[in-house]
């Protein structure tokens, strides 16, 4: 059993309010726990420790958490803790329509509500795919309790006829091939069954890798957990120390409010961008430092582009790399080590010592999957944030994996109000479009359609089979982490809201300069506003149920996508369960 290292008492922990008191209520309790099989031995004087799983049939990226939670038992009860299981919704990505962004709040407030309302004095959180990390740390960062984070690791290599595959990159890639005839079926089903070949998250550097990554930054994770791979037996080993540590947390009483500050986030920003991040790095990292009281804005995030480079070889920013890489070469310590300079060092984490001393010596095994700063795959950092008529509160930007022609370009708008018409359109042989024009897509925000993976706007058929693989794409939706090209999303304020998105004509010219950070539509301020005039809100998506909630009080790309009333600054702290 580990030894404690602070005053606290048994009496002091949160769960003695359920089970300590000689009342009937409380004997209701033991009873309970008792009706399953435990004894007192099992939890008396002992801090109970909620493992929060978002397991389910559904998820392919966390099939192995059913033994993983056991793993993270054993941790606990060798601490002398006494461990409960609390499955929450598990958002898988491929799978939950129309998007899992939809639900990344729902499974904040479950965790926040399970937590509160259970007697646990502390948390393991379970999570990896999209949205399930930002999801459960915003949830247990607003209740407040000690918590660990426990990453699912990305997946093993896809590999087809002797080439290495990588999550979405290659489909995205591949897909583009099949459309202009230059794949057969049997390739194509044969890639089905090589891209994803084990347990895991997708092994580029998408949203679950980037998030992962940034959630070590910031100290949620256990040294170097975010790096090992989902099949490798270090994983196992992980989670148990995941276990043992939160029992460790809860004597210290490390909750959130004595580890944080705003350095924390700030470092998960210099890791993003070191990383050559997903740009729904952005979202989801405001709306976690919002909930922990320490807000990092767009503005941020620009600033360390402008100095952290991409030093993470890793697709699709880097042009050979995969995860399972990226972990040989020394994982996320060693990249950090390269960028020490640009950290805060002095923040804590959840093993109880700084960032600093965390990494603190980590070795580079390769440096061409991590490079040194004096020799990154892109001189920046992955995002760039742009600002103008057309976007006044913010549109971002992956630069580092766009064709460099298209980081200073003027083209013609080419519009469309849905997804729908823009997929009929650009199978349309005859379509009147070039590859210097800009292709917009509009109503696809939080508010107009719950903010999907759409911002990838295919390149039209016509212009594949000419040789064109890149153009610039406009859109208040999001997209994949694995995604790449001239993307310009999160267009904020969206469509649906009246933003300026919504006021743009087909033939339109649009100029945008990332070096500059702006972005331009070359009308008129007089004819601006005569369209703003006329422009009529579209009708509600949904008028009952969750999507109803959704609605009234998602906040906007730059706020975070959060709900207005889970933040921080929204009423008086919730207290603690009544107890009677």
């Amino acid at each position: 059993m580990t030894s404690r290292r602070s005053p606290r008492t048994p009496d002091s922990l949160r769960s003695a309010r359920w089970f300590a008191p000689d009342d009937f209520r409380s004997f209701g309790h033991r009873s309970r726990v008792m009706q399953m099989g435990f004894a007192p031995i099992d939890w008396k004087d002992k801090p109970v420790i909620a493992i929060v799983n978002t397991w389910s049939d559904a998820n392919q990226c966390h099939t192995h958490f059913k033994q993983r939670v056991e793993d993270v038992k054993r941790g606990v009860l060798q601490a002398g803790g006494f461990p409960l299981e609390l499955p929450a919704i598990s958002l898988s990505e491929s799978m939950v329509k129309p998007t899992s962004m939809l639900y990344r709040n729902f499974l904040a407030m479950e965790t926040e509500e399970l937590l509160r309302s259970h007697p646990v004095d502390g948390a393991v959180l379970m999570g990896g795919c999209d949205k399930t990390t930002p999801g459960l740390v915003m949830g247990a960062l607003s209740m407040g309790l000690p918590f660990v984070y426990l990453p699912a690791g990305p997946m093993l290599r896809g590999n087809w006829k002797g080439k290495v595959l990588g999550s979405g990159s290659d489909a995205f890639k591949y897909w583009d091939e099949r459309r202009a005839g230059r794949l057969s079926d049997q390739a194509w089903q044969e890639m089905e069954a090589g891209i994803a070949r084990s347990h895991g998250t997708c092994m580029t550097m998408g949203t679950a890798a980037t998030m992962m990554g940034i959630a070590e930054a910031c100290g949620f994770t256990l040294p170097g957990a975010s790096s090992i791979p989902a099949a490798d037996v270090n994983h196992i080993r992980m989670s148990a120390e995941c276990g043992r540590r939160i029992v460790e947390m809860v004597w210290d009483d490390l909750t959130p409010a004595r580890m944080l500050t705003r350095a924390n986030f700030e470092n998960g920003i210099a890791c993003a961008m070191a990383m050559g991040c997903s740009t729904n790095a952005v979202i989801h990292l405001i709306a976690m430092s919002r909930r922990a009281g320490h807000p990092v804005t767009l503005d941020d995030f620009d600033a360390f582009s402008r100095r952290v480079p991409v030093v993470a070889n890793i697709r699709p920013s880097g042009d050979r790399y995969l995860m399972e890489d990226f972990y040989y070469a020394g994982g996320l310590p060693a990249m950090l080590e390269q960028i020490r300079p640009h950290l805060r060092t002095d923040a804590l984490t959840v093993n109880g010592r700084t960032l600093g001393e965390n990494i603190a010596g980590a070795e580079t095994y390769n440096d061409d999957v991590i490079r040194p700063v004096t020799n990154p795959i892109y001189a920046e950092g992955a995002l760039a944030v742009l600002r103008g008529n057309l976007a006044p509160d913010g549109v971002a930007i992956k630069p580092s994996a766009c064709a460099p022609h298209l980081l200073q370009h003027t083209g013609r708008a080419l519009v469309f109000d849905d997804y729908p018409a823009l997929k009929k359109a650009v199978d349309d042989p005859d379509l009147d479009v070039t590859g210097d024009d800009i292709l917009v897509l509009r109503n696809a925000g939080p508010k107009g359609a719950g903010m999907p993976e759409w911002g990838m706007l295919p390149i039209p058929t016509k212009l594949l089979k000419a040789g064109v693989t890149d153009m610039l794409r406009l859109s208040d939706a999001r997209m994949s982490g694995t995604s790449y090209g001239g993307c310009l999303l999160h267009c904020a304020p969206e469509a649906a809201v009246g933003g300026p998105l919504a006021l743009v004509r087909t033939g339109d010219t649009i100029t945008v300069d990332v070096p500059a950070r702006t972005i331009h539509l070359n009308i008129g301020d007089d004819e601006l506003a005569a369209r703003r005039a006329a422009w009529t809100p579209p009708p509600p998506r949904y008028e009952r149920g969750y999507g109803w909630l959704f609605g009234r009080h998602i906040l906007q790309a730059d706020q975070g996508c959060d709900f207005d009333f889970l933040e921080t600054s929204f009423g008086a702290p919730v207290p603690e369960p009544d107890i009677f």
